[in-house]
């Protein structure tokens, strides 16, 4: 009985000291080398001036699987940041619906790897995503982005002939990722 108090001691002194660091501009590093302690989520401008920051929840679980039903297509793979791998899905119908399976267990790991590489900010990356896929073709995605201009073009050309389409598709982290870091006032 006194190893689970003491256990429970241990982690609530453990775990303020973590936001001690955290609100002191510091980054301390998980057991597994991450450098982001659980619990702390969207918090992407952490000890961005020393160099360090704790990733941040850009992407999401739910949408990531609602996107994996559409996945033979490669959607999911499109919104964690792969272009490549979800053109290929594309064209082979999720490499013969055997990839597509095999990502139903892979799309955690992608979802890790998108919140480190992509910067939270003002505009929400799953916003975006539902956009580009539902309402891509008039450009209302682009809208919310701040880009006006070929907001209307896609708007009155389809999606400028969905070329423009595919592009957004192939970039839009990148979009939504350059946004987020113009608006950061660090």
């Amino acid at each position: 009985m006194n190893f689970f108090l003491a256990t429970s001691h241990l982690q609530r002194n453990s775990l303020a000291t973590a936001a001690e660091s955290v609100t002191k501009g510091q980054n301390a590093a998980n057991s597994d080398g991450s450098g982001c302690w659980p619990g702390i989520i969207g918090q992407s401008h952490i000890g961005k001036g020393a160099g360090m920051s704790i990733p941040s929840d850009t992407h999401s679980k739910i949408v990531g699987y609602i996107l994996w039903i559409f996945g033979f297509m490669g959607a999911h793979r499109f919104y964690y940041g792969r272009p490549v791998s979800g053109t290929l899905y594309f064209f082979t119908l999720g490499l013969l619906f055997v990839g597509w399976i095999v990502d139903l267990f892979l799309i955690p790991g992608m979802d890790r790897s998108a919140d480190r590489r992509y910067f939270a900010g003002d505009k929400n990356y799953n916003v975006t995503w539902i956009l580009l896929t539902f309402l891509g073709i008039f450009g209302i995605h682009r809208l919310y982005l701040g880009k006006w201009i070929t907001a209307f073009i896609w708007f009155f050309t389809g999606g400028l002939f969905l070329l423009g389409y595919l592009y957004d598709y192939w970039t839009l982290n990148e979009q939504i990722d350059e946004a987020n870091r113009a608006t950061d006032p660090l």
